[in-house]
């Protein structure tokens, strides 16, 4: 049975579109089964609409407290009933309720080579220290913000004269790359998160992956 994917947006859904093409490449183990996003007009929504999934707004503005907006958020996921939640540009930090009730299903997809350049700007703060290599990480989310265990990152080069835009271009293209594998794994169930009393780990096929993924593991 195909798993059930949710995925959460806040802008163009760039990933959201790589994850939708993955999806329906025969032999795919997940569906996207519904798109929400905070902002009206975030054009992820018309591209959910392009491919016939049901998509919603839910506006943060309209709720006085973050803890009200990621209740009412809750209620509206779990009416898909999903296996696997995605966060695709959700420009939203969660409280530990929300992450919580979906501990072990939630992905996100970050900018930088976590641990590195945790938040916003990670281009510019990549350039501005002179780093040679720069990428992305998908990780589990936990209450840390962009701190849960890293499943798989990519790496690309930074080059001189580099500007944050031509960073984020390349970065881009990896991002929907490696995104819809990880959602992949976990829909098969490949993929789990342990968690202890010490920390959270992500396990594939079984084998606890190093601090920055299985992308370093080799």
């Amino acid at each position: 049975m195909s798993s059930r994917i949710l995925v959460l947006i806040s802008g163009s859904g760039s990933n959201l579109q790589a994850i939708i093409d993955a999806s329906l490449v025969s032999g795919y183990p997940g569906e996207v089964v519904g798109v929400i996003s905070n902002k009206a007009d975030a054009y992820g929504l018309t591209r959910a609409s392009n491919a016939n999934i049901t998509n919603l707004a839910l506006s943060h503005k309209d709720f006085d407290c973050r803890e009200s907006y990621d209740q009412a958020l809750m209620t509206e996921i779990d009416k898909f009933s999903p296996d696997v939640v995605v966060l695709a540009g959700f420009m939203r930090i969660l409280t530990p309720a929300f992450v919580q009730h979906y501990q072990g299903k939630l992905l996100n997809i970050h900018p930088s080579l976590l641990p590195k350049y945790q938040g916003l700007n990670t281009h510019q703060r990549a350039i501005d220290a002179g780093d040679k290599e720069h990428g992305v990480s998908v990780h589990f989310v936990t209450e840390e913000l962009d701190g849960g265990p890293v499943i798989l990152q990519a790496k690309v080069p930074v080059f001189d004269g580099d500007t944050s835009d031509d960073l984020a271009e390349r970065v881009h293209e990896q991002e929907h790359r490696i995104y819809p594998l990880v959602v992949k794994w976990l829909c098969q169930k490949r993929l789990t998160m342990l968690k202890d009393a010490e920390q959270e780990q992500a396990i594939l096929d079984g084998k606890i992956l190093s601090v920055s993924g299985y992308a370093n593991d080799e």
